[in-house]
């Protein structure tokens, strides 16, 4: 089968590598110039603030649902890595103004997660440093719930 894009392709063909998308590191976050670009993960919007939250509660029964919208939020706003783990933590110590950028950016991250979360499960997380540190809680406490339910279909 030939691809339509490259003629002479044999339909085995490997991508391109100098055609592919440049991978950019943001485990050290980048110049005060390019945080204005809204691309940027570390880019705040002036609408963006901590008591932003989504109009959503999380309950055990429906966690799946919750992490689903919150994933679409986060990812929107191109503030999924801060959950995920793939923007990595700067050193504090070697890069104190990447860290500070860096905390600020995962605090407000932090803070819309908690503004979603009933005051039960909310008392469990707020202490936490990182909002990865919260994502990850939530995903191994309430992920695991559904074990039981799976095994029955």
């Amino acid at each position: 089968m030939v691809d339509e894009r490259n003629p002479t392709s044999s339909g085995t063909s490997k991508p391109d590598s100098s055609k592919m998308e440049k991978q950019v590191d943001f485990s050290v976050p980048p110049s005060d110039a390019s945080k204005s670009d809204i691309s940027n993960p570390y880019f705040t919007h002036h609408s963006d603030h901590p008591g932003f939250g989504f109009d959503f509660q999380t309950s055990e029964w429906m966690y799946s649902a919750w992490r689903r919208a919150m994933t679409l939020a986060l990812n929107a706003k191109n503030k999924l890595g801060f959950v995920n783990g793939t923007i990595k933590t700067p050193s504090e110590e070697t890069h104190p103004d990447d860290y500070a950028t860096w905390s600020r950016c995962s605090d407000m991250v932090h803070s819309w997660i908690v503004n979603t979360l009933n005051l039960d499960i909310l008392d469990s997380v707020i202490y936490y440093v990182t909002a990865h540190e919260v994502w990850e809680d939530l995903r191994e406490r309430f992920s695991q719930s559904n074990a039981p339910r799976i095994s029955e279909i």
